[in-house]
């Protein structure tokens, strides 16, 4: 590795500029989805029945716990693996006079506690978003328009989603199956249960981004580590190494604040989430993602050119976490 690009690269992370956070959706699929009602004021009774357990229709009552768990099984139509688990407290809410129920200038069914733990597909965790609002509610202006019923406010998060703020909502729901408390959880995925699309407008407290050279993005060449300009463009089929901010946790882990250690082979920072390169919209093969030695917030990703990319100018896209970050132009001959 030639380090003495670290130098450029120092400069250029003192020019990074705050911006506007990329508008980032995030699809969450779910699979056997129960609802295990707290009807029971026994606690020796919870988790007792193999199950499966059909809670009798009516026997909902008032200000009653719901415990909500299913399996994470997509981001963004792509496979993951990961946890959606609520906790809702259902205490409906109308606005037209029902006894029964509590009225109120808005209608709704319960107040939720949401977490949304998400990982790779081979259980690396990345990172767990939290949110809290109202269910059943009508959508409330800015919610995605995908989105057609709950209002729920991410309040934070962990991992690669540090931070975040944000709306959550429910897209489409099938097959959820209400059980009571008296069932084992265990057998969730044996007895079945429903599906469910959540979507999450994510704002992110950080985001990916490709850092920038006087000659423009610090985007290099991976035989000479010489930067990609118009004068010596990229090739279809061709590994580049880019400098970037932005990519979040790495394994082995790492205090924040602390710069990555200094080189050494086999040993390198790996950043912990998935990260995706695009040229022209078509996804481009990563090949490396790491810390930059010596250096903090700043990291090295190595990809291959896609071959048949078009000579001209090509739109470069970046994400980690499912973040985008904003689009880049490099030219390619």
């Amino acid at each position: 590795m030639n380090w003495k690009i670290a130098f450029v690269l120092a400069a250029c992370a003192a020019a990074l500029v705050a911006q506007t956070p990329p508008v980032t959706i995030l699809n969450l699929d779910t699979a056997d989805v129960v609802f295990y009602t707290i009807d029971t004021f026994d606690p020796s009774k919870y988790g007792t029945v193999p199950g499966p357990v059909t809670r009798p229709a009516g026997s909902h009552s008032r200000f009653q716990w719901l415990v909500g768990i299913g399996d994470i099984v997509a981001v963004n139509d792509k496979p993951a693996k990961g946890m959606w688990k609520v906790l809702s407290l259902a205490s409906g809410h109308t606005n037209v006079y029902t006894p029964g129920r509590a009225i109120a200038d808005v209608a709704g069914n319960c107040l939720q506690h949401n977490a949304f733990s998400i990982m790779k597909p081979d259980g690396t965790a990345v990172g767990t978003i939290f949110a809290l609002g109202l269910g059943g509610v009508t959508l409330l202006p800015g919610a995605p328009t995908t989105a057609t019923v709950h209002d729920l406010a991410v309040i934070g998060g962990t991992g690669a989603f540090l931070g975040a703020r944000g709306y959550a909502g429910v897209v489409k729901s099938a097959g959820i199956r209400s059980s009571t408390a008296l069932e084992d959880p265990a057998n969730r995925r044996i007895n079945g249960g429903g599906t469910r699309r959540l979507v999450v407008h994510l704002i992110p407290m950080t985001w990916p981004e490709v850092m920038a050279l006087p000659t423009g993005p610090a985007i290099f060449h991976g035989d000479d580590f010489s930067p990609v300009t118009s004068e010596k463009p990229a090739r279809a089929g061709e590994l580049l190494m880019m400098s970037v901010s932005g990519l979040g946790p790495v394994k082995p882990n790492l205090d924040p604040g602390k710069p990555f250690p200094a080189w050494q082979t086999g040993k390198e920072h790996q950043v912990n989430s998935p990260v995706e390169v695009t040229v022209n919209g078509k996804a481009a093969a990563v090949t490396s993602a790491i810390g930059w030695p010596g250096m903090n917030n700043v990291y090295r990703v190595d990809f291959r050119v896609p071959e048949g990319t078009v000579a001209g100018t090509a739109a470069l896209g970046l994400s980690v976490a499912w973040i985008n970050g904003p689009e880049v132009k490099i030219p390619v001959r």
